[in-house]
């Protein structure tokens, strides 16, 4: 009999170690961190210039997926924002681009513009935002509905697009900053009627104006060894200075370059959104109950400086030893407000970036520019010779063709066939690397290569009907700074870093993609995946 108690005592408590246990690992609050044209390198190429308690942190006490990538083109903020955050790739979730052209209504449209919302805390008509183009859920949809509502969900970033497609369609509020003359934060009627007192009183504290200030490099500028030379002919200027080297006063700079705007471009820009997300963390009581609460965190001033000064610039050097300063206050924060052990992190960027294609001439790797306006007109006198039809091509956006389908058909010719030719034709083109065919995309299936990425990609209502592949280190972009949006690896390959309640220290090489985010983030916390979700939970990230 005394065996049989001991054995009941025994299993007793083991279940309730075990029920206390899971529960343990469950956090109390999930930060989701994006960062903006981040590649992989920037994690092991600045390595020596971070501080413990920022990157290094997260890498030492967290799990290191260093074989991380994008498994699809294209590679822009709009469609990674989406992609991390359900779980799938364009394909599914729809967000194709930034901007594209929509074959419907036959206009441009931005992935977050809302038309049938108003902006809120501002009179501008350019902050009308919701995440309404996203056809799937997010991870934060789902832990919204698994908690019934209780759970919160809040996204902030300095762009709409990284607030607003994070936090998903059933967020309580997303915040991104509005430049120009006001430098506020603001949102729009999808989430409330009016900013909250807190949000308020931080706009008006004075707190966006302060870093308007002199912009040097944080430490001396001979110890940035892993950078370039200062002064080259590869950088975008801001305007007002003669030329692309330190220091910047931003204060003098800021009626030229369209005001609150420059500090976006600057490192102060990504200083704001931490500012913000931990007023936030604080006047939210983010963490503070049963119920797990998400908070997507974009910085996005890393894009916006690469995208002026190029991926081996002094200035993206300096901006990325200041995020990493950023992310220890953020994680300080978070250790204070919810309690160290009690969250989970993620860490990963929405793309890479190629090295400015001028600069990789100049050492001998090839490298260039592509524009559409000869090839353009090329292939309309094609389409005549061919056909003898004018105006069969509607538009050309995001390495995309889009006929005129309409015109097609009611001259009798086959879709398939001027399709076909234009990617015929296409292919003999200078700086093409590769061509196919939206009837191509729709009937065969590829499970490998750049082709599989391009599938991936490939929406069948709203992308074209015929997808370019640039050559490697070709961009569509000016002569100085660079871009992004293949994909060929320095687009692809990302950092992914988990941190916190629930997470197994260690790294590998395995290769993971952005959709694996998502599901590992929703089996941690125990609710359905995201309806559209791809990908595959990462079990050996999880204990």
């Amino acid at each position: 009999m005394k065996r049989i108690v001991v054995l009941l005592v025994l299993i007793t408590s083991y279940f309730t170690h075990k029920s206390e246990a899971q529960e343990g690992n469950k956090p109390k609050l999930v930060v989701g961190i994006v960062v903006d044209q981040m590649r992989f390198d920037y994690l092991t190429r600045f390595e020596s210039k971070y501080g413990e308690g920022g990157f290094k942190r997260l890498i030492r006490e967290g799990f290191n997926c260093k074989n991380n990538h994008y498994n699809y083109v294209p590679t822009y903020t709009g469609p990674g924002h989406a992609s991390v955050y359900t779980g799938t790739t364009p394909k599914h979730h729809g967000i194709i681009a930034n901007d594209w052209y929509d074959k419907e209504i036959d206009e441009m449209v931005y992935c977050a513009k809302d038309d049938s919302v108003m902006a809120v805390g501002t009179k501008s008509e350019k902050e009308r935002m919701s995440p309404h183009r996203m056809k799937t859920t997010t991870f934060a949809d789902e832990n919204r509905l698994f908690t019934q509502m209780r759970g919160k969900t809040i996204g902030i970033s300095v762009k709409d697009r990284g607030a607003v497609l994070p936090a998903g369609h059933t967020a309580n509020a997303a915040y991104w900053f509005r430049g120009k003359k006001e430098g506020n934060f603001v949102s729009s009627t999808y989430y409330m009627k009016d900013l909250p007192k807190w949000v308020k009183a931080f706009n008006k504290s004075g707190k966006v104006k302060s870093y308007l200030r002199e912009w040097n490099t944080l430490y001396d500028i001979n110890t940035y060894t892993e950078s370039g030379p200062d002064l080259n002919e590869f950088e975008g200027k801001f305007n007002g200075k003669k030329t692309a080297t330190f220091p910047y006063d931003l204060k003098s700079l800021f009626l030229v370059n369209m005001g609150y705007d420059i500090l976006k471009e600057s490192p102060y820009g990504n200083s704001i959104v931490a500012d913000f997300a931990i007023e936030a963390l604080k006047q939210e009581d983010l963490g503070k109950d049963e119920d797990t609460d998400v908070l997507t965190v974009s910085f996005s001033s890393t894009d916006y400086v690469g995208h002026r000064f190029g991926v081996n610039s002094k200035e993206i050097e300096d901006t990325y030893i200041r995020l990493d300063k950023d992310l220890e206050r953020l994680l300080k924060a978070l250790d204070k407000q919810v309690g160290e052990g009690k969250y989970t992190v993620f860490l990963t960027a929405d793309h890479g970036a190629v090295n400015v294609p001028n600069f990789l001439k100049s050492v001998r790797i090839p490298a260039g520019y592509v524009t559409y306006a000869e090839t353009k007109k090329k292939l309309r006198g094609f389409l005549k010779n061919r056909f003898n039809a004018e105006g069969l091509i509607k538009n050309i956006s995001n390495h995309q063709i889009f006929l005129d389908r309409e015109k097609i058909k009611n001259l009798g010719l086959d879709l398939a066939e001027v399709q076909e030719a234009l990617v015929n034709e296409l292919i003999t083109y200078e700086k093409v690397y590769k061509v196919f065919s939206a009837t191509t995309m729709s009937t065969t299936s590829f499970d490998k290569g750049i082709e599989k990425t391009l599938q991936n990609g490939y929406n069948q209502k709203r992308s074209g009907d015929v997808l370019i592949i640039p050559d490697p280190g070709h961009i569509f972009y000016r002569a100085t700074g660079t871009s992004h949006g293949t994909g060929f690896k320095y687009d692809t390959h990302v950092p992914l870093l988990f941190f916190g309640s629930g997470i197994q220290q260690g790294e590998t090489l395995q290769k993971t993609t952005i959709p694996d985010i998502a599901p590992t983030i929703s089996a941690l916390l125990g609710t359905s995946f995201p309806n559209g979700a791809t990908g595959e939970p990462l079990g050996f990230v999880l204990k």
